[in-house]
């Protein structure tokens, strides 16, 4: 597929109601509450929402937190990149990419490393490429589910909440 270029801006309120359109039409669990948190938060400054828009239609978004939840990022005040999200009609067209390069240059602002973590299933195939390929690497301290470790012989249900977690060196 040919590249695309999109416009990358911070949430605003406005686009709220046509993020949670596209998701339910799509079948994704990701109401207009969700976005309404994040727009409080960015007004916080807890966390900045990347949206990108291609030819004026949403394309897909990304946030990144200043304070992560995974405890070793946050010991260590490594800023979060969470929940990237590119529309299916819009993958491998560098909409990804230009949404990782933004966070990337934000952080970078602030901390030599960013931080980034990653589901385990096959839905997750296409980030885990990208982020490897981008340079990311596992942070050493295995799969964590719910927010723990995931210990050896431990029996887990693996769902979207199991995750490694990557680090990336910032130039």
């Amino acid at each position: 597929m040919p590249k695309v270029k999109p416009h990358i801006r911070l949430l605003e309120s406005k686009d709220i109601s046509e993020i949670a359109k596209v998701f339910e039409q799509l079948g994704w669990n990701k109401p207009s509450s969700q976005y309404e948190r994040y727009l409080m938060e960015q007004e916080m400054e807890f966390r900045d929402v990347y949206v990108a828009f291609v030819k004026g239609r949403f394309a897909g978004y990304l946030t990144v937190c200043w304070t992560s939840s995974y405890k070793p990022f946050e010991k260590e005040r490594i800023p979060e990149i969470v929940d990237l999200n590119v529309l299916p009609n819009f993958r491998r067209q560098g909409v990804g990419t230009k949404l990782m390069d933004k966070a990337e240059s934000e952080i970078a602002k602030v901390s030599p490393v960013a931080g980034i973590g990653v589901g385990m299933t096959p839905d997750y195939g296409g980030a885990q490429r990208l982020y490897v390929l981008r340079g990311y690497i596992p942070d050493g301290r295995g799969l964590w589910h719910r927010g723990q470790h995931v210990k050896y012989g431990e029996e887990i249900t693996v769902d979207d909440n199991l995750a490694l977690y990557l680090t990336k060196e910032l130039k």
